[in-house]
């Protein structure tokens, strides 16, 4: 019974991960569908717009036209999210932690699904009252689970819950 509980958590994982990555490239192929070469669709006047945009950089458009050294970086976060997503307790205390990294690899994975495709990631969010960066779905899952784990870790978890973190085993003699 153990071991089914611990592939529960996987599958949860992998679902939430599977889900939200659909989500963000139906949002993307909708963007692209009906707006692009299209007026911004305007939401908010002066506040929220939608406007398609092809954004061949990373964050606030660093790195242009870099992708080879943007997909490479790409597939080493991921891994390193994998890797300590898969070493987190199956234990209900850290379901929030599952469920947070599940989002983070799903942003992960929907940026990188773009670069392979397309050589470039669709935006379309764009808040115009503080001249933000145009974001995406793919964005929010990584900004908002990477600040909500670090609350989290900060503040919800004792020193000892996130030994798992640890990439050496803490001796016994400490």
């Amino acid at each position: 019974m153990r071991k089914e509980k611990n592939y529960i958590f996987l599958w949860i994982d992998l679902t939430i991960a599977v889900l939200l990555l659909a989500l963000d490239q139906f949002t993307k192929y909708l963007v692209t569908l009906h707006l692009k070469n299209q007026p911004a669709l305007v939401l908010i006047d002066g506040v929220l717009e939608l406007q398609y945009f092809e954004n061949t950089g990373i964050a606030f458009s660093l790195f242009q036209n870099r992708k080879s050294f943007i997909l490479i970086t790409g597939f080493l976060v991921l891994a390193i999210v994998l890797f300590f997503l898969l070493r987190v307790p199956r234990q209900k205390k850290f379901f929030t932690v599952h469920v947070l990294m599940s989002v983070l690899v799903a942003g992960a994975l929907g940026n990188i699904v773009d670069r392979i495709r397309f050589d470039y990631v669709v935006d379309f969010i764009s808040f115009v009252l503080i001249h933000y960066p145009i974001f995406n779905v793919a964005d929010c899952y990584i900004v908002v689970s990477a600040i909500l784990l670090f609350l989290l870790f900060m503040f919800a978890y004792k020193e000892e819950d996130l030994e798992f973190l640890r990439l050496k085993k803490s001796s016994s003699a400490e």
